[in-house]
């Protein structure tokens, strides 16, 4: 029975407060990015399983668990989702390029070894954003077509100049390496087999590194 106070009246308890939390909420801009990216994913993975015509608005939404209203407040279509997931893939490869080439403690065999592993290594972890960066591009849109053709063009300037120059190999040896290493990757990833992209470390820097090596050219 509650306690009596003065005059005999009954004190009323006061209600328990509850703890609240001390986390402070989720910035908008960390929430909508998160959205993006699921929503950039689930692109990716339903590309790999039935290419970029067959897959379809309501079948990303579902995958990224998200209304199709949210997809449409960040994108403007399918297109532009791929767009946007391609690019930031393209980045992040070669983030993991020029920081494997820097890593390396030697000469520029090493650095070519280290940007090759690095390049890899990202193909084996995300295989179904190689697999929409490498094989999707080249055909799902002229936007996407030029977009492969773009990175393709980076990627060999930043081949060129981790390559000893030599007047006696031709301008375009650069282009042909990189466009070298780009088909049997994707011939890789076509098989099924992108988690073993690392298996072909050996093979890619002997290839890349051979024109120079087999002439005696490089010092």
């Amino acid at each position: 029975m509650p306690p009596r106070g003065k005059g005999g009246t009954q004190e009323r308890q006061a209600p328990k407060r509850l703890p609240t939390s001390s986390r402070p909420p989720l910035p908008r801009e960390f929430i909508a990015l998160h959205k993006q990216r699921r929503i950039m994913d689930a692109l990716a993975a339903l590309m790999a399983e039935q290419g970029y015509e067959a897959t379809k608005i309501s079948d990303i939404v579902k995958r990224a668990g998200v209304a199709r209203k949210t997809l449409y407040d960040n994108f403007e279509g399918k297109e532009e989702v791929f767009l946007a997931a391609f690019d930031a893939a393209r980045d992040e490869v070669l983030r993991r390029v020029e920081e494997g080439s820097a890593d390396a403690d030697g000469d520029w065999e090493e650095r070519i070894e280290g940007g090759l592993a690095a390049f890899l290594g990202f193909v084996a972890e995300q295989p179904a954003l190689a697999h929409m960066c490498m094989i999707e591009a080249l055909s799902a849109t002229p936007a996407t077509t030029k977009r492969y053709e773009q990175a393709l063009e980076t990627f060999v300037e930043l081949t060129r100049r981790g390559l000893p120059p030599d007047e006696r190999l031709p301008d375009t040896i650069a282009e042909t390496l990189v466009g070298g290493v780009a088909w049997i990757v994707y011939q890789q990833i076509r098989r099924g087999e992108a988690e073993r992209a690392e298996d072909l470390l050996p093979e890619l820097t002997e290839f890349m590194t051979g024109p120079y090596l087999s002439a005696g050219m490089a010092e």
